[in-house]
């Protein structure tokens, strides 16, 4: 009898084992000199993206798949090179399918053939609203972080910092259909688009503090 009860048990844990199909990162393209990544590795509903070498003017792309349905993921990564820039923009951009009426019309150039800005129906986001942190603790201090998630322009988390030359950075990803893939896109020192004025979402301290640093900064 204590066979048998072996038996159902493993016939109930199989199929579940079966059904938790990991989670694919990839390096999709790079340019400026942006590289590393490719030791990324999921555990449960964490996602590290490993030591990313980022120069200034430089762009990577992540390709992630298999999130599961509504799940938020914390995602973080160690950025190292960071030499003459001082915020790192990241974006999610959307698989083209059904979801994408309420993307602009004329998409940026930077976006690949495939795929789009993110809007407010597609169900990829940072996790807004979950409570994740939204993070970069630059050496010598934190960043400012700004967020674009109140328009369908795209998803857009701007990490502003000084005086430093590798930073963590902490974020939230969300897919609420699941189980497709999508790019996350990073660029150093600004990227082609910024957020609109209107919809910009500003965490951690102020940029009118950075801006005060700034100017301190250039009459000494």
């Amino acid at each position: 009898m204590k066979y048998v009860w072996i038996v159902l048990a493993l016939g109930v844990l199989l199929p579940a084992t079966a059904r938790a199909e990991p989670i694919a990162i990839s390096v999709q393209s790079t340019s400026g000199g942006f590289s590393g990544g490719t030791s990324s590795s999921s555990s449960g509903t964490a996602i590290d993206l490993g030591s990313v070498l980022i120069p200034g003017g430089s762009v990577g792309t992540f390709l992630i798949d298999g999130l599961q349905a509504g799940v938020n993921y914390t995602v973080s990564l160690i950025v190292t090179g960071i030499v003459g820039w001082d915020t790192l923009q990241a974006e999610i951009l959307d698989p083209l399918d059904g979801d994408d009426a309420l993307d602009p019309t004329d998409q940026p150039s930077y976006v690949p053939a495939g795929y789009s800005t993110s809007n407010n129906m597609d169900g990829l986001s940072f996790a807004q609203d979950a409570g994740l942190a939204r993070s970069a603790i630059f050496a010598g201090g934190s960043a400012t972080v700004t967020a674009n998630e109140m328009s369908n322009r795209g998803d857009v988390l701007m990490f502003t910092g000084l005086g430093a030359d590798t930073a963590r950075v902490t974020f939230g990803l969300r897919d609420f259909v699941g189980d497709r893939a999508f790019l996350v896109r990073f660029s150093a020192n600004g990227g082609d688009h910024a957020p609109e004025p209107a919809s910009m979402l500003l965490l951690g301290t102020g940029l009118a503090g950075l801006a005060a640093l700034r100017r301190r900064r250039a009459l000494s």
